[in-house]
């Protein structure tokens, strides 16, 4: 799994001209799945994002998390997260997952992510998606399965 953090002051994203979710301050996560992800990969990203301190506190220090300020999530599929660019120019994809075991995982996470934290708004796996955002920094964090000690 890979999932790209952006501290954000709000953020939406349309698909064929309807807004599907929107947030005021909060998190923009685009999350990309792997072929050797699995639910509990998930719920070890998810119990990580909710514990994040990236949000500044009364002394701005990056002291508290999106669950200390009562921020709100977005989250957005994102396979292209695992473009390999090594050879040539265009990207393959093959360590991404396959389309419906990652969008079954996509489901568990905002599932997860509603009933551990609540606040969350999606876009939808696989569609033609805009994101509009206004970023907060700008601060952005990649998470990797390294950062995560497996």
């Amino acid at each position: 799994m890979k999932i790209v953090i952006q501290r954000v002051k709000q953020a939406s994203v349309t698909v064929e001209g309807r807004i599907t979710g929107s947030i005021q301050k909060g998190l923009v996560l685009l999350i990309g799945i792997g072929g050797e992800d699995t639910r509990e990969t998930v719920d070890k990203y998810l119990d990580k994002i909710l514990k994040l301190r990236i949000f500044e506190d009364e002394q701005g220090k990056t002291n508290l998390s999106v669950s200390d300020i009562e921020g709100e999530i977005l989250a957005i599929s994102q396979f292209t997260l695992y473009a390999d660019c090594k050879k040539g120019n265009r990207p393959n994809f093959l360590q991404a997952a396959a389309p419906k075991e990652a969008e079954e995982l996509y489901q568990y996470f905002l599932t997860a992510c509603k009933e551990k934290y609540g606040k969350v708004e999606a876009g939808i796996f696989g569609a033609d998606m805009k994101v509009e955002l206004l970023g907060d920094g700008p601060f952005t964090v990649v998470l990797e399965k390294e950062m995560l000690g497996y």
